[in-house]
Parts: structure tokens; C-alpha cells; sequence
């Protein structure tokens, strides 16, 4: 584990166009939920498995449980930024990393100071009416009860999150697809790399190395330049960020 702490700082000594694409591992530390984990919500008892939940029919069809289960397993707003979060944006503002692509919708890279990320999945701090597309935070997602309609329109106010059968924002796409193909190092963390389309992005790096950090195994251990299978903040609080 040493030695390969020790890989990593230097790559990250020696690089200064880095971008980051990770998925939920890297909010489990901050006590978020991971949808595959032994703990996940793929596990909890619903009538419903999370899939059909959190998809694009079920929030149409059955409006006020989708946002029971939202509410209950989605708005974890009490959480705070970890370690990997932490040292993510501090080689952001060291000038090393250029993006964070993540598959996440908590809105901790930006909470822990990161400013260029690209959100895949959308984020549970935007929400909007879908008849007028009046804007609404989390907080009054949270505090609303029932199915939240807008004070000026009365209109059904939806997550701007990305639900099964809805398709990723393109903008948001091209913008992350940019960032991982002028990056010299690719950094992928907290993500099994089995949700589609999002984890076939890192196919566009074209880079000098590929850093893979994440418990279990996927698809990608073979080809990565270092495995590190640890908790990523654990393995990116250990790292120094130097100019």
C-alpha cells in the first residue's frame, strides 16, 4: 500500500493537466449511500426496488412515493466533504487538477471548494417547476411535504437529476468528454464503472497514465497504470499537493 501511495504522489509531482471522473464511492465516506454497496440503497426494504423508483415513469405515475424515497434516501444534506473531496479541490487551486467528471448528484466536490465539475447525474440542489421552471433548493425540497408544487404556479417542481430512462445532458457530456481527452493523467475513483453512458467517458483519454482507486473490482483493473484498492479518501488524504 506504501509503495503505491508513493506511485501516486509522484505522478501527481509530475503532472499538471489531471482530471478526475468518479462515482458514488466517493461519498460513502461522507456517510452518503452507495446504490450497490452491501449498505446501499439496493438493499433497503421498499416496495419497489431503487431502480424502478428513481425512474422516469415512476416519478409520472407515483409522484408522492418517488418523493418519499427521494426525501428519505436522496436529500442527505447534512453531509460534509471528505477527505478525497477535500484533496480534490486543493489540486484544483494548485493549478494539477483541470475537472472532476462525477456521477454523484450531492453536490460535495463543489461544497468542498471544487469549481470546475461536471455533474453527469445532475445535482439534488437544483430543482425546478415543470410548468414555469421556477428555481427551488434542497432545502425547500426537503422541508416540502407530499408531492412540492411551485408557489407561483402551482406546477409539480422536479430534481434536476438524471432518472433511469432520461438521457444525460449534452452540454454536460462534451464538456467532460473535453476535459478527459486533453488530460495527461486520469484519475477514476468510488465507481464500479457499470452505469452507462456515463462510465464509458473514460474510453475518450488518450493520456499518459490511468490511476484507478476503488475497493472492490471492475472492468477497467487490468488496464489501469496503479490499483489501489482502498477507500479514496483514505488513499488521497495520505497524498501532498505540491505546486
Amino acid at each position: 500500500m506504501e509503495e503505491k501511495i508513493q506511485e501516486l504522489q509522484k505522478i501527481v509531482d509530475e503532472h499538471h493537466s489531471i482530471v478526475f471522473f468518479g462515482g458514488a464511492g466517493v461519498s460513502t465516506e461522507s456517510g452518503i449511500p452507495d446504490f450497490r454497496s452491501v449498505d446501499g440503497l439496493y438493499h433497503q426494504k421498499y416496495a419497489w426496488p431503487p431502480e424502478t423508483i428513481l425512474s422516469h415513469t415512476f416519478f409520472v405515475k407515483h409522484t408522492e412515493e418517488f418523493y418519499r424515497f427521494y426525501r428519505d434516501k436522496m436529500l442527505v444534506l447534512d453531509a460534509q466533504p471528505n477527505a478525497a473531496h477535500k484533496k480534490l479541490a486543493e489540486m484544483e487551486a494548485a493549478g494539477k487538477l483541470k475537472a472532476v467528471v462525477t456521477q454523484n448528484i450531492d453536490g460535495l466536490h463543489q461544497k468542498a471548494g471544487s469549481r470546475t465539475v461536471y455533474e453527469l447525474h445532475g445535482s439534488v440542489h437544483r430543482n425546478y417547476c415543470t410548468r414555469c421552471g421556477a428555481f427551488y433548493d434542497a432545502e425547500f425540497m426537503k422541508k416540502s411535504e407530499g408531492v412540492p408544487h411551485c408557489a407561483k404556479c402551482g406546477g409539480v417542481i422536479k430534481p434536476d437529476v438524471v432518472l433511469y430512462e432520461e438521457g444525460l445532458d449534452q452540454n454536460t457530456i462534451e464538456g467532460a468528454v473535453r476535459a478527459i481527452e486533453h488530460a495527461d493523467v486520469l484519475i477514476v475513483g468510488g465507481t464500479s464503472l457499470v452505469v452507462y453512458p456515463a462510465a464509458g467517458l473514460v474510453q475518450y483519454f488518450r493520456g499518459d497514465r490511468i490511476v484507478l482507486i476503488n475497493k472492490g473490482s471492475t472492468s477497467m483493473d487490468r488496464t489501469a497504470d496503479l490499483l489501489i484498492q482502498e477507500p479514496i479518501g483514505q488513499v488521497l488524504g495520505q497524498i501532498q499537493v505540491r505546486g
